[in-house]
């Protein structure tokens, strides 16, 4: 008898980078554990993100749209003082046991091989600063990888090099705020943060954005 196939899933695994270099380690979980708390409610994933054994976390999104937009707003929660490494994986994911519960399949695989490929940029002086890839397991006829990861290392090099107060109006900018609101918190006048969102990139990140959320 031939193996069901199973249907394709979106996975998410990531780590934080350089998190064990922090002076003080509780306070670096705290604000991962509010950021993974945040996305969660955000987007309500099928199976929400979890934090693991060694700064690890996982979980499966509805639709390569909504694991895009995550991990973008994961990344904006942490930075400038923790950064994070994330893989995005489309493929077949079987559930094993309930509880715990425990998963596997080429969903799974595909998101550690795209883990893996993120770490590689991070050797390669002219990717450092992209922290997300996809991959797609064999056989799944799923966004073509190249699309969407020439897609994100744009809009993570861009991130990567923002000021950590281009970092919050692009944050900002994300959770719906309205740019006055932005400037008052950032002390700054409105045709300031207009000016970043020009000059910085923060507009294609953030029409990029709204772009990707139909995968």
């Amino acid at each position: 008898m031939s193996e069901m196939k199973l249907e394709p899933s979106v996975t998410v695994i990531g780590d934080l980078v350089g998190s064990r270099r922090s002076a003080d380690r509780a306070a670096v979980h705290e604000r991962f554990a509010r950021a993974v708390a945040e996305v969660n409610a955000t987007f309500a994933p099928p199976v929400p993100l979890r934090i693991g054994v060694g700064d690890e976390f996982q979980g499966i999104f509805a639709t390569l749209g909504d694991a895009v937009a995550a991990t973008l707003r994961l990344r904006l929660a942490l930075l400038p003082d923790v950064d994070v490494r994330q893989g995005i994986g489309w493929g077949g994911v079987q559930v094993l046991a309930d509880e715990p519960r425990v998963e596997d399949g080429p969903g799974w695989w595909a998101a550690r091989s795209a883990v893996d490929t993120a770490e590689d940029y991070e050797r390669r002086a002219p990717l450092r600063g992209v922290r997300t890839a996809y991959a797609a397991a064999e056989g799944e006829d799923g966004p073509p990888p190249a699309l969407v990861n020439a897609a994100l290392m744009t809009r993570d090099q861009v991130v990567s090099g923002l000021s950590p107060r281009s970092m919050s109006v692009l944050d900002g900018l994300l959770r719906g705020r309205q740019q006055q609101e932005i400037a008052d918190d950032l002390g700054i006048s409105p045709s300031a943060v207009s000016q970043r969102v020009r000059a910085d990139g923060i507009g294609v990140v953030l029409a990029a954005d709204e772009m990707l959320r139909g995968l």
